[in-house]
């Protein structure tokens, strides 16, 4: 019995001491709120770059060697005041500017045509391209496009910059070119790369080529069948292919048979062009290129961009 009466006490606060524990409010957690899904900012557009950025951005002179970079004034920079010595150097950007995504990021690049002159009578045109980085515009590359050209229209469309100009043909004189051109430029590797490419005739002719199949993009293995037209044949009916890498380096070159009822008559060409030896998953640029077999100048020209399997 007196075993007995010792254990029930000690029971009784045992069972006491738990309840209280599993009772007391501060051993109950509380409920958590509800956790909130975390919404990303709005992208917020970069603003669109104008002609004013433009010209007070800076530029990357394109025909010296050391491509120093220069602050331009209100659209211009000059370097020494006597034309006549050979430091000096002045650049102005001329009025035509245009805007429009070259890069595919969906922010508008702008495009702009400016001159270069470093004393004497040549007037060196260039193409500048400026990037678009938290709306202030970033010189992103260049290309020349002729001493003293006659630019008649600057654009960019579906990715691509258009320009109509005027350049010297091969016997034109400094003075005064003459070779109407039409050409499209597409930006590799921060680079312009010429992607079409036409010319005219005397007459007004359009001197072009198309390249009808395969289309930009397609992969292919060790041969591609390319399809196309000409406007006008050219001598003797042969064009030439060239094959490049994304860094310009030539990886394959060869003839081109265009049929064509007659010398200077519309044609068309049907060639199987070997590929063999490029590395798999190689990017490569295909041109057509009609040349001239008097000089060696360049009359038109298509690109179609392949992926080597």
């Amino acid at each position: 019995m007196p075993h007995r009466n010792f254990i029930a006490p000690f029971l009784i606060l045992t069972l006491a001491t738990l309840a209280c524990g599993l009772i007391s409010p501060a051993s109950i957690s509380p409920t958590p709120d509800p956790v909130q899904p975390t919404v990303p900012a709005p992208t917020v557009p970069a603003p669109t770059l104008t002609a004013d950025q433009l010209k007070n951005a800076q530029y990357q002179l394109g025909a010296r060697d050391d491509r120093a970079s220069v602050q331009l004034t209100d659209g211009q920079w000059q370097q020494g005041t006597d034309a006549t010595t050979l430091d000096f150097a002045h650049v102005s950007l001329s009025e035509f500017i245009s805007l429009g995504d070259i890069t595919g990021d969906g922010v508008d690049e702008a495009a702009a045509i400016f001159f270069e002159n470093y004393g004497g009578t040549g007037n060196f045109g260039f193409l500048a391209i400026y990037t678009n980085v938290n709306g202030l515009p970033v010189f992103l590359s260049s290309t020349m496009i002729d001493d003293r050209p006659m630019i008649n229209g600057l654009a960019i469309e579906s990715g691509e910059v258009f320009l109509d100009a005027v350049i010297h043909g091969f016997e034109d004189p400094g003075c005064c070119p003459q070779l109407p051109t039409i050409r499209k430029y597409a930006l590799v590797n921060n680079a312009l790369r010429i992607t079409t490419y036409a010319t005219s005739t005397p007459d007004n002719r359009k001197r072009s080529i198309e390249i009808m199949t395969p289309a930009n993009g397609t992969e292919v293995t060790e041969f591609v069948q390319v399809d196309g037209a000409v406007s006008i044949a050219p001598f003797e009916n042969n064009l030439s292919y060239f094959i490049y890498d994304e860094a310009g380096n030539q990886l394959g070159i060869g003839p081109v048979t265009v049929t064509a009822p007659d010398f200077g008559a519309p044609g068309t060409f049907s060639e199987l062009i070997p590929l063999a030896g490029i590395p798999a998953g190689t990017t490569v640029f295909l041109e057509i290129q009609d040349i001239s077999a008097a000089d060696g100048s360049l009359f038109a020209l298509d690109t179609v961009k392949l992926i080597v399997k």
